[in-house]
């Protein structure tokens, strides 16, 4: 029959926790940090298409 698994430990489960928000806490500080450098100007990594202004008044996007 099967036996039922063992109980985690706090400690182990603690570590667990403490690895997937240090995670978290890595990916927010480039966030944030791609962020500052994209209102800024000097981002070099992320491309992203820039708005174009229609200059023709007959064409408007809906």
């Amino acid at each position: 029959m099967a036996q039922p698994k063992k109980k985690t430990s706090k400690g182990k489960r603690d570590q667990r926790r403490a690895v997937w928000k240090r995670k978290a806490h890595t990916q927010a500080e480039q966030a944030l940090s791609l962020g500052r450098s994209i209102l800024s100007g000097n981002n070099t990594g992320f491309v992203y298409p820039q708005a174009e202004e229609n200059t023709e008044g007959g064409e408007e996007a809906s």
